[in-house]
């Protein structure tokens, strides 16, 4: 099936369905949609290079990946995002290109690209609290969109975030609910504005209760098992530990759980957990019942999310740039319980 036969299927001209597979904001959702199926029906999929070279376009996006070892896209969830982004850039006829690089190298990354022509636009990740890329890809020109926010920048950009400040507040208000008053944060790293933005809604919620806020229950350094084990396994050690521990991922949480067994004690009953759950293909939260009380929010549909908003800013130059904020939704499991007269002091 070409393009040409599939238009025939369909009475319409080439250049409508050519648009309609494109997303070009001039065809009707409706007609869109007719389209979309009637390519899946007959399993049609554009040439990339052809609408290329009929576009001007690279048919390209990019993905720019640090290869620090301290940054927090470099991780498994990395790999459900892309998952999600594909499929919406399949459905355009886009194709990804990754570009790895030192840190100190992606601004002139960024600049290649853009003098190249190499992609038609780039997913931004792992936003840091003031992030310099934001401007630079401004005053390139280049259509971008940030998976995230930075709360240092003022200028306007497109972005798509989770409410990670709000999500982190319930957590922490549905522990002091249970009878929780020492309550460990162990989050990412914390010039990342994600985490930041984690913490502040951590401490918040403490604040509004009229709980301490104690500096030795709040850990931060990159989110691994063996960050989580060890941080964990340190408080329980310590004078006064905590009866309650928010962690800032599913991997982290594994760790947290490992330490609290070692201790010889039970989670959900000598001590609470709540975790960031990204609801990953390959580490699923439990089945009918969580394992973890969570806070979710799937990053593959994420990644869907992100990718269809760019490929809108790539087909309209100069629109109002795109802002949209999802809300984690609280899972409860069996990782939580009320805190007992012994354990909440």
């Amino acid at each position: 099936m070409n393009l040409k036969k599939l238009s025939q299927e369909l009475g319409l001209s080439q250049t409508t369905v050519s648009r309609a597979l494109n997303g070009y904001p001039e065809v009707n959702e409706a007609t869109r949609q007719r389209v979309r199926l009637a390519a899946e029906k007959f399993n049609y999929r554009p040439n990339s290079r052809a609408k290329g070279l009929a576009t001007g376009r690279a048919m390209m996006i990019g993905h720019v990946i640090p290869t620090s070892t301290q940054h927090e896209m470099v991780n498994p969830v990395f790999g459900d995002f892309v998952g999600g982004a594909s499929d919406a850039y399949s459905q355009f006829g886009y194709d990804m290109m990754f570009a790895r690089v030192g840190d100190l190298d992606e601004a002139n990354v960024y600049r290649e690209l853009k003098a190249k022509r190499s992609v038609d636009g780039v997913i931004l990740q792992g936003p840091l609290v003031d992030d310099a890329r934001i401007p630079l890809l401004n005053k390139l020109g280049l259509p971008y969109i940030v998976h995230g926010r930075s709360t240092g920048i003022s200028e306007p950009y497109s972005w798509v975030d989770v409410n990670n400040k709000r999500s982190f507040q319930r957590a922490t208000e549905f522990l002091i609910d249970l009878g929780h008053t020492r309550i460990a944060l162990v989050n990412g790293l914390e010039h990342m504005d994600f985490a930041r933005r984690r913490r502040e809604g951590y401490v918040q919620a403490l604040k509004q209760r009229g709980i301490p806020i104690d500096s030795a229950l709040m850990r931060s350094a990159e989110m691994t098992e063996v960050f989580g084990h060890h941080q964990t396994r340190d408080m329980l050690q310590g004078d006064h530990p905590p009866t309650a521990i928010l962690a800032a991922s599913m991997i982290t949480a594994i760790g947290v759980r490992r330490a609290i067994e070692e201790a010889g004690l039970k989670m959900g009953r000598d001590i609470s957990v709540i975790t960031h759950d990204d609801d990953l293909s390959y580490l699923k939260n439990g089945q009918d019942v969580p394992i973890f009380t969570a806070t979710r929010s799937s990053v593959r549909k994420a990644g869907e999310i992100l990718a269809g908003h760019l490929i809108e800013l790539i087909n309209e130059p100069g629109r109002t740039p795109i802002e949209k904020m999802l809300e984690a939704e609280l899972v409860v499991g069996r990782s939580t319980g009320p805190a007992t007269q012994g354990n909440a002091t």
